[in-house]
């Protein structure tokens, strides 16, 4: 018997027929329902991986949508990734910082990685008081605000009063409660299997 003429398949297909028409149903409710327009913070964090790379697909995904955009890296600087040398070629759209100095296990001098991310967070607030500019990429500014480096009081405050459409993403393993709970979307990345712990080490085009 052909499967599609199969009365079973049949029930099968109808049921699921009314299932998505509910789902539509819903989800196009939700949608007519979040009508406002303004730019969001989103803060990427946990100990998975994807944190900064999900944070520089929403900076091509902006360039495709005309925006100019600035990112400004904290921590990261000591050696050029792919992303740094691809998003170089297009300075017109995108400004880009890379103004660390590597991981705090390898610079080990608190006292210049606190002048270095101070440095940043100058460069970060041209950028948030630019309405040009409609998405900054804060990567690895969690990690500045877990070891102090920068205020998270004043890191907030300049975070509310940017521009009313710009969007910002922020990413780095331990985001602090304050930063949550202003943020409008969170995601907390948690790791499953990581191919490090098999040895296997870091490669160019899928960690740098």
């Amino acid at each position: 018997m052909n499967q599609e003429n199969d009365p079973e398949t049949q029930a099968l297909n109808e049921r699921h027929r009314v299932r998505m028409e509910r789902k539509k149903a819903i989800i196009d409710a939700s949608i007519a329902a979040a009508d406002k327009a303004i730019g969001i913070i989103i803060v990427n964090t946990g100990n998975g991986k994807g944190k900064s790379s999900s944070g520089l697909g929403m900076v091509i995904r902006a360039m495709g949508h005309g925006m100019k955009v600035g990112v400004v890296q904290f921590i990261k600087g000591a050696m050029e990734t792919g992303e740094e040398r691809f998003l170089r070629r297009f300075p017109d759209e995108v400004q880009f910082h890379a103004m660390g100095e590597g991981y705090t296990w390898n610079t080990q001098n608190r006292e210049r990685d606190i002048e270095k991310a101070q440095l940043a967070w100058e460069q970060a607030r041209t950028f948030l008081a630019d309405p040009s500019i409609g998405l900054v990429l804060l990567d690895e500014l969690n990690i500045a605000l877990k070891y102090r480096y920068l205020d998270v009081d004043v890191v907030i405050q300049d975070l509310l009063a940017r521009p009313a459409m710009q969007h910002v993403v922020i990413t780095g393993r331990g985001a602090p409660q304050e930063l949550i709970d202003i943020a409008d979307t969170v995601t907390d990345m948690t790791v499953v299997k990581h191919a490090f712990k098999a040895g296997i080490g870091a490669q160019a085009g899928t960690e740098w």
